[in-house]
């Protein structure tokens, strides 16, 4: 039986999009909530309802976990973002939660441990080859085929990720995330994949996987073309416009996908290349959609994508994985340029383009914007609601090209401060 009163632990960061969402699918099923912030200890001040905890210290950060929950026993652990999938596991799996494996969990966060896991079992996913940012990049560049993809290991949202067509662009690609990685992660030696690049139209499926078991929630278009140099995402629609046959497909190999990484329980994301050969799987995440894009998802009566995901975390019933209503879509506004965010102009022509739910715009103003591949954010996203697929990404298309964003270059702002 489910507890009277569940205490959940969400595990995430101070710039998540996702967790306004979660405490309003807690608070709507009448669960507390604690939330535990990915804070390093020289950052970290006390924050009311907020654990500040280390999550690369994991032994620091499961002591913390484990006195929270001896003062308050805890029902569910979940992570909201990538950052805290290990940690989860861990601390479930000590505490004796339920969640999955933590060797599944950190397949899930490490894409080379992934794409061996997906070679062993015959999942159809890119050929790989594990490098370090300390290799003769020139050497390497002989020896591989173009084009192909260079990609962090542990980063997510695309960030690092750089198409290279021939040797030169390769060693450009290189040298560019290793810069990225030093700034990340510290100066030092890195892994990171190059991958073949895998040609298509991409997909991404959101699932909630129940005793290994995949439940197909939504699958959803990509209009836009990703093929490079970077793979900054904007237009997301759903349902699928793809055969019949096509989805089918699709459903059977993230289902592959899944087992061969050992997901048993929770949220999964997926992302898919389709291509003359068939689905390819390029991505697979122990979580779900990112920034505000499940605002784009209902399900049964009026269900969030997040309250499916507690109320399979304490053992709650689940009235339907059905999504509700008609074709949904979500833009997510691409960064144009890297510059301080000035002015935005245009949304009350863009909201009142007919099928626009919202435009949200979550950059704040007067604020550096980073775009990829070294940036890891939007300026902002905009919701559509409509008939068919195909009217949603026209009123999608209709109401980005409303706005106009102001952005002024770093170095001519210092300028005129002088």
């Amino acid at each position: 039986m489910p507890p009277t009163h569940p205490h959940l632990l969400f595990l995430t960061t101070p710039s998540s999009y996702r967790l306004p969402a979660f405490l309003a699918a807690a608070e709507r099923i009448g669960a507390q909530a604690t939330v535990a912030e990915d804070t390093p200890p020289a950052l970290a001040r006390p924050l009311p309802g907020r654990l500040l905890i280390d999550f690369s210290d994991q032994a620091a950060a499961l002591r913390a976990i484990r006195a929270l929950h001896a003062s308050q026993p805890l029902t569910a652990i979940l992570p909201v973002d990538d950052s805290g999938v290990e940690l989860a596991a861990l601390a479930c799996a000590e505490l004796g939660l339920p969640f999955n494996r933590p060797e599944a969990a950190a397949a899930a966060r490490d894409k080379h441990l992934m794409r061996q896991l997906f070679a062993r079992a015959g999942v159809p996913s890119p050929a790989f080859r594990l490098c370090t940012t300390a290799d003769d990049l020139t050497t390497v560049a002989q020896s591989i085929p173009f084009p192909c993809v260079v990609k962090p290991l542990r980063l997510n949202g695309s960030r690092g990720v750089i198409r290279a067509d021939n040797p030169d662009q390769f060693v450009a690609a290189t040298r560019r995330l290793t810069a990225l990685l030093d700034r990340v992660e510290g100066p030092r030696t890195h892994e990171f994949l190059v991958e073949e690049f895998v040609p298509g139209f991409e997909v991404a499926l959101e699932g909630l996987i129940d005793r290994g078991q995949v439940q197909v929630l939504a699958l959803f278009d990509k209009p836009d073309p990703l093929d490079g140099p970077f793979f900054e995402e904007t237009i997301y629609v759903t349902p699928s416009r793809l055969p019949t046959a096509t989805q089918a497909a699709i459903c059977d190999v993230t289902a592959a996908a899944a087992r061969a990484v050992g997901l048993e329980q929770g949220p999964l994301h997926a992302e898919l290349r389709i291509n003359e050969r068939g689905p390819w799987m390029i991505e697979l995440a122990n979580r779900s959609i990112g920034g505000l894009c499940s605002r784009t998802l209902r399900f049964g009566t009026d269900a969030s994508l997040e309250e499916l995901i507690l109320r399979q975390a304490i053992g709650l019933p689940i009235e339907s994985l059905s999504r509700a209503g008609q074709a949904g879509g979500v833009m997510m506004i691409p960064i144009p340029q890297a510059g301080i965010l000035r002015e935005v102009t245009g949304i009350e022509a863009a909201q009142a383009i007919p099928g626009i739910e919202a435009v949200e715009i979550t950059a704040p103003l007067h604020y550096p914007l980073t775009p990829l591949p070294e940036g890891d954010s939007y300026l902002g996203f905009i919701f559509a609601r409509g008939p068919d697929p195909a009217t949603v990404e026209a009123a999608l298309c209709a109401a980005h090209a409303q706005l106009q964003f102001t952005i002024v270059p770093a170095i001519e702002l210092t300028e005129a401060r002088m």
